[in-house]
């Protein structure tokens, strides 16, 4: 159980790893997908810093959980991801859901119980 755990969040951390890669070298395209435009170089440098950085960020960190089997390791990943989550749900509290806004919501709840079950069983 705790191999496949691991596996599964090492694969969920490349992931994220490629998802800031792909950022990095295409900001204005990743961020169209997701309703975001770029008006100038500094909203560019902005995706990528925070948006790519907030991917690259918790990929790292799930990676390097699974490759040292520490579940401590993937504390910024629950702080991330959750935080993410949240400001979903603030979003939807203050100007109401749409349906392009249940995938990343689901995709961010799958990968909070995923890390937090990492957190919790494997060793600390």
């Amino acid at each position: 159980m705790t191999m496949v755990l691991r596996a599964v969040v090492g694969i969920a951390g490349l992931l994220g790893l490629l998802v800031a890669v792909r950022i990095w070298m295409a900001p204005e395209e990743v961020a169209a997908q997701l309703g975001v435009a770029a008006s100038g170089p500094l909203g560019l440098a902005s995706i990528r810093a925070d948006m790519g950085g907030f991917f690259g960020a918790g990929g790292l960190f799930a990676v390097v959980a699974a490759i040292k089997g520490r579940g401590g390791m993937l504390l910024p990943s629950v702080v991330l991801i959750g935080l993410a989550l949240t400001g979903r749900l603030v979003a939807v509290a203050i100007n109401g859901f749409t349906p392009d806004m249940g995938p990343p919501m689901a995709i961010e709840a799958v990968l909070l119980v995923l890390f937090v079950a990492g957190w919790k069983w494997l060793p600390r």
